[in-house]
């Protein structure tokens, strides 16, 4: 089996033929995806003559480790991709501009905030928030996402993003739209999933920028996927949006909604609304007889909620997406409209929306 290790691996010697250095390392081979002999990835190359040229090599290197189902999306290389050595002041520029101009943090911006959080890793709280986000535009409102899980970025890929945000000559981020939803990550300004080393301060600071120096336009929604536990960015987002709300993830398991309470009671110290619980992996569905198997026990969720003196919003089973990798709208983790797992995101999104717009008006 090829993994995403052995890809990057295989393709490290192509360079970009105007400059030598290696496209792995200027992260213009990027978005790979690997599953069982099915390779997809995204390339930019500099002009219509390297592109040929670099799509043969790919494959050819590919194939010669097993790949059999190859996708390669090519895309032309922009002026924003480019290295400038005025990036700094422009960024300087634009955070600046953002300063003076942007409304999104005040009380009054009319945006809808809420954060996903959980008390612990593994219980799928990025899943939740990424089909949480399509779900609200599915209804026909304006979402915002900022994968703030620093340290563990994971929309983009969830989401099947493929292009990284372009920044305008006054620095501005220009956010990547995908299913509706308006996208930032850190995962767009870091190499080949480099691991981040750094302190409080400057996450708090990354975190301040995505709000600030980005374009995201009028919205009704912002979602914040946060880190797991109580740690430095979930109190940056405490203190930065005192009137944003949370969801807290859990699974049926008693130890998962012990450990998510912590985070439950750090938003109610706050004084942060909790909009209820949403129980993941509740359940597995038989694919032959629909007998359900409750793998992970049973309760948690509602044992949560009650702690919290909230709402239980939903319960959602064990499943993948059911997705073609060949599909132009393929995701990991994205449900498509219409299936079991989607209709009851949109009935959580319809309950949350019901929630935030009574109380606004």
């Amino acid at each position: 089996m090829i993994s995403r290790e052995q890809v990057q691996e295989i393709l490290q010697p192509i360079q970009d033929p105007e400059t030598g250095e290696s496209l792995i390392a200027l992260q213009r081979i990027r978005d790979i995806v690997v599953k069982d002999s099915t390779v997809r990835l995204s390339v930019t190359y500099s002009n219509e003559e390297d592109r040929a040229q670099l799509d043969g090599q790919i494959r050819e290197l590919l194939q010669a480790i097993g790949a059999q189902d190859i996708h390669i999306r090519m895309r032309p290389l922009v002026n924003t991709e480019q290295e400038d050595p005025n990036d700094d002041e422009k960024l300087t520029k634009g955070h600046a501009a953002g300063m003076q101009n942007n409304t999104l943090l005040s009380e009054n911006s009319g945006v809808h905030f809420i954060a996903i959080a959980s008390g612990k890793g593994g219980v799928g709280k990025s899943t939740v928030t990424v089909n949480l986000a399509t779900a609200l535009a599915r209804q026909g409102k304006k979402v915002g996402l900022i994968d703030a899980d620093i340290y563990g970025f994971s929309v983009p890929d969830m989401m099947g993003i493929e292009e990284g945000p372009n920044v305008t000559d006054e620095g501005v981020i220009i956010p990547v739209e995908r299913f509706g939803v308006k996208v930032m990550s850190m995962g767009f300004f870091i190499r080949e999933n480099s691991p981040v080393v750094w302190r409080g301060p400057m996450l708090g600071k990354m975190l301040r920028q995505f709000f600030e120096d980005v374009a995201w336009g009028d919205l009704d929604y912002m979602l914040l996927d946060l880190p797991p536990g109580t740690g430095d960015v979930a109190l940056d987002v405490h203190q930065m949006i005192p009137q944003s709300r949370e969801i807290i993830v859990t699974t049926p398991h008693a130890t998962a909604a012990f450990v998510a309470a912590r985070a439950g009671a750090m938003a109610i110290q706050t004084d942060h609304e909790i909009l209820g619980v949403v129980e993941n992996m509740s359940y597995y569905s038989c694919s032959h007889c629909g007998e359900k198997d409750y793998v992970f026990g049973r309760g948690g969720g509602g044992m949560l909620a009650e702690t919290l003196h909230t709402e239980l919003l939903g319960q959602l089973p064990l499943r993948a997406p059911d997705n073609l990798m060949a599909d132009p709208d393929f995701s990991p983790s994205v449900y498509k409209s219409g299936t079991e797992s989607a209709n009851i995101y949109d009935e959580i999104a319809v309950r949350i929306a019901s929630k935030c717009e009574r109380t606004a008006s």
